[in-house]
């Protein structure tokens, strides 16, 4: 391990978080709020001890696995803790744990909190906790290469680490071009949603907290009802970025291509959209009675769908009153989760794709014990070690998920739908779940051993497990 290449991205992340810092720094100034001078502090801070961690550039750099896996951990437990201090500071959240509850859930683009009142929030707070959603759903990592010219060897490693899927590949030759592409797409369809969503009457400050959360896939509102507050038509326009933010981005590269026609062969967009078409459809069915017409059973089945789905866990509805039927599909749904390399959370369609392929297989080899078959994903022979990395990937999620369940269960007093569905919503990213933790509920009375445990299965499941588990390995920390 070499400790210094550690310290040197860590320090370069604090003074990226710094920099973000002035962004509600201005929007505290511009409304005249206290708060303002609390993220003053925070930018000084943050500079100052980014400054110090960085200053010094590693003779060599010589980087593997090892460091990225460790210096992606660290970063978005680092700039987690930096960014919980201004709640803790301005005494909007005074408890620093549920602070940084709610902070890594920001960055995380969970979108699971521990605030009852929402709306006694200050503007510079509620755009923080909103602005963590943005930067957290592409990846803290893939910004910093996105926006810094730094050189070496190491960028892919650091990527890998960070990047969603079972597996990793550039969109061009270079990794921090591939950053650079990444966001400026990304950037693109935010402005473009905000724009949308002003146009439809929404006021400037909602556009940009819900655009965020939005993009990020996050789930964090201004308002104690979330996004039930605005228009059909708003809710609409919502419905539709969410989902096309839950696509796998190289969809959207390859439209910017030549050949755009391929974007729509990708096996693993089709079968997203066909998960979100029937999820709708039997939800709608199954919640007609519930509203005055099937026109807002259709649009309030599309926005909870659509939201589950990619993880979003905005709402304009209490689902957990719902019929049976509908609840399930949406715990389904939870599991699913939207496209690799998109800003959405959960298992990923891809993997449920290659497992389902991979059980068709097995059924087939049994019947016909000489035959030779091969899974295969786009019209392309999948990689053996794919394949194999699905099967244990699901192998620990399950092991993560149980010990997490087990843990909860310490505490007396909560059922174990609430326990279970507060694992799923956070381990896959997700936000609000059922009974005590549903849409209309949060996490503000589960105990401090039950928040670290969600906070680090938040951490863990926008990890991809793998680089938070390693933490806890002995030899990852030995040096070379």
């Amino acid at each position: 391990m070499h400790y210094s290449i550690v310290r040197y991205i860590l320090g370069m992340m604090v003074k990226v978080e710094a920099a973000l810092m002035l962004l509600p720094m201005l929007v505290g100034l511009i409304y005249r709020e206290k708060q303002a001078s609390v993220f003053a502090f925070m930018v000084a801070v943050c500079g100052i001890i980014g400054y110090l961690l960085s200053v010094k550039r590693p003779e060599k750099f010589v980087f593997y696995a090892r460091e990225g896996i460790v210096s992606v951990s660290l970063t978005w437990i680092v700039i987690s803790i930096f960014g919980a201090l201004p709640f803790v500071l301005t005494g909007e959240i005074p408890s620093f744990t549920d602070a940084l509850f709610e902070t890594v859930s920001g960055f995380t683009t969970t979108g699971a909190s521990i605030m009852r009142d929402v709306e006694i929030l200050s503007h510079a707070s509620q755009f923080w906790r909103c602005f963590t959603h943005w930067v957290g759903g592409m990846g803290v990592i893939v910004f910093m290469l996105a926006i810094l010219p730094m050189t070496g060897g190491y960028n892919a490693q650091l990527m890998r680490a960070e990047s969603p899927g079972p597996s990793f590949g550039k969109l061009v030759p270079k990794v921090r071009e591939t950053a650079k592409i990444l966001y400026q797409i990304y950037l693109g369809m935010t402005v473009a949603e905000m724009i949308i969503l002003y146009a439809a009457g929404m006021p400037v400050f909602d556009t940009l907290c819900i655009s965020f959360g939005s993009a990020g896939t996050g789930g964090f509102g201004i308002w104690n009802s979330s996004c039930g507050g605005y228009t059909t038509v708003q809710q609409a326009i919502i419905t539709v970025f969410i989902l096309l933010f839950g696509v796998n981005f190289s969809a959207y590269f390859i439209l910017l291509g030549k050949n755009k026609s391929d974007a729509f062969r990708l096996e693993e967009v089709r079968w997203y959209f066909i998960f979100v078409a029937l999820s709708i459809a039997a939800i709608a069915l199954n919640i007609r009675h519930l509203y005055e017409s099937f026109f807002y059973a259709l649009h309030h089945a599309s926005f909870q769908v659509a939201s589950i789905v990619t993880t979003t866990g905005f709402s304009t509805a209490n689902f957990d009153t719902w019929p049976m039927l509908s609840k399930m599909i949406l715990v389904l749904l939870m599991f699913i989760g939207a496209c690799a390399g998109s800003t959405g959370g959960g298992f990923k369609v891809c993997r449920v794709l290659i497992l389902g392929k991979s059980i068709r297989q097995q059924m087939l080899q049994f019947i016909h014990p000489r035959s030779v078959s091969v899974i295969k994903v786009d019209g392309k022979a999948a990689d053996k070690d794919v394949v194999k990395g699905v099967n244990v990937y699901l192998s620990t999620y399950l092991l993560v998920f149980i010990v997490s369940i087990m843990i909860l269960a310490i505490d007396p007093g909560k059922s174990f739908t609430t326990d279970f569905t507060a694992v799923a919503a956070t381990i896959n990213n997700i936000g609000p779940g059922l009974e005590a933790v549903g849409p209309t509920m949060n996490f503000a009375d589960m105990s401090i051993l039950s928040k670290y445990v969600l906070i680090f299965d938040m951490l863990a499941g926008r990890l991809e497990l793998y680089p938070m588990l390693l933490l806890f390995a002995p030899g990852i920390w030995r040096k070379n």
